[in-house]
């Protein structure tokens, strides 16, 4: 992180005057090729971080470091991706940290696999789950352009068939009905281990806390994130006409012991009897 210069085979973040964003792994020799013209991946190198190139074209371009926050916005996509908004909160709530095992499904194209992936590293893994072979296909393709391809598993297996791993330490859905896996989550999480799934509608939030409420899960949260962003002219800074605002609804959840489900439901049935008596006066 201390090098001044890119090397060959480091991923770059060329931004155009026109603030359009593109990802290159450079080599010598290579070029990237843009709506300004063509960039020479040798120029590139030779460059500092922060400093400008030209394309053939004589258009400036800037050479960055991409954040991974900038990798998910510009990866190849054959699935709309999860925005980094929700992203960093996921890793935050499943406590991804150097070393945790983790799980997810489906794969999409592996924008949210490339997060865990970092931030489980070193020493952690990532499995993820889809049946979709052009997924998979996209998501590894992804994971193999940050070099983080040794820290990923992809399984392409239907997760009714449940998951292959035990006692990992979170597990996250994003799929469509996610409250017909949790018997297979729950096998798979070790105790006190982190759930999350990710629905864009208010049905399926119902669906997932009711089943939720019938397992031996606790500390259940619902949640959104809207993400208002502003324009940046000093003279005429205001928000940006465009909001990313619901994209889905976030669901958390923490595993209990395995094999107390009975003595779970009645403290659940107890409470719930317990607010009911209480509206009800």
């Amino acid at each position: 992180m201390s090098n001044h210069h890119p090397e060959p085979g480091d991923l770059t973040l060329l931004v155009s005057q026109d603030g359009k964003h593109f990802l290159a792994k450079v080599e010598a020799g290579g070029s990237l090729h843009t709506h300004a013209g063509i960039v020479q991946h040798d120029d590139v190198l030779a460059a500092g971080w922060g400093a400008r190139v030209n394309s053939h074209l004589d258009k400036p371009f800037t050479v960055l470091r991409p954040s991974i926050e900038e990798v998910l916005r510009t990866i190849k996509r054959n699935t709309q991706i999860m925005y980094p908004k929700e992203i960093g909160y996921i890793l935050l709530k499943l406590s991804i940290v150097p070393g945790a095992r983790v799980i997810e499904a489906g794969s999409g194209s592996g924008g949210l696999t490339i997060a865990l992936a970092r931030y489980a590293t070193p020493g952690g893994h990532v499995y993820s789950y889809d049946v979709r072979p052009e997924h998979l296909a996209m998501a590894l393709q992804n994971v193999e352009l940050l070099g983080l391809d040794q820290s990923v598993t992809f399984h392409e297996r239907d997760i009714e068939s449940g998951f292959i791993e035990r006692e990992v330490d979170a597990l996250f859905l994003d799929v469509r009905e996610p409250w017909l896996y949790l018997d297979s989550v729950q096998e798979a999480l070790i105790g006190g281990g982190f759930f999350g799934s990710l629905v864009p509608t208010m049905n399926q939030v119902m669906r997932l806390a009711e089943a939720l409420d019938r397992r031996p899960f606790a500390e259940v949260e619902i949640c959104e994130i809207t993400l208002r962003q502003y324009r940046t002219v000093p003279q005429r800074i205001r928000p940006l006409d465009r909001l990313a605002a619901h994209t889905g609804y976030l669901i958390f959840a923490r595993s209990r012991f395995k094999g107390e489900p009975a003595e779970f439901n009645r403290e659940r049935e107890s409470r719930a009897a317990g607010r009911d008596r209480d509206r009800d006066r």
